[in-house]
């Protein structure tokens, strides 16, 4: 999947596929236990009581967006958190919130001019 550089507005396709994935408190959780130490499958799958094909869904997703990569050695894929697609999403939040703070602080300012009396002299 291309990477997109920090700073720059990733493609819609590529958000999309972040928040989707992080949309499910499955994946969630397996990102959460990633930012601790990289894990095997079986290690991740562990705690779920979800059939290895359902779960295995669960990693592809979180792998084609980006959110994790994995590695094979022999038998054992392993994978671990790749943080750059965080760090876009927690940018585009961070511009929502900015955005919504101004227009909110403008409401207030209305409101309580508004409140003062308007523009009556």
């Amino acid at each position: 999947m291309h990477q997109q550089a920090i700073g720059t507005t990733p493609p819609a396709v590529a958000m999309d596929g972040i928040f989707k994935a992080l949309a499910d408190p499955t994946r969630r959780d397996v990102l959460e236990r990633l930012s601790r130490k990289s894990a095997s499958v079986s290690e991740l799958a562990e705690p779920y009581r979800m059939a290895m094909p359902s779960f295995l869904q669960h990693l592809k997703m979180l792998e084609n967006c980006g959110l994790v990569r994995s590695s094979k050695a022999g038998r054992v894929r392993t994978y671990e958190l790749t943080a750059e697609p965080l760090k876009l999403a927690e940018d585009w939040l961070g511009r929502q919130r900015r955005l919504w703070e101004r227009r909110l602080d403008q409401l207030d300012d209305y409101l309580l001019t508004m409140k003062d009396g308007g523009d009556s002299p």
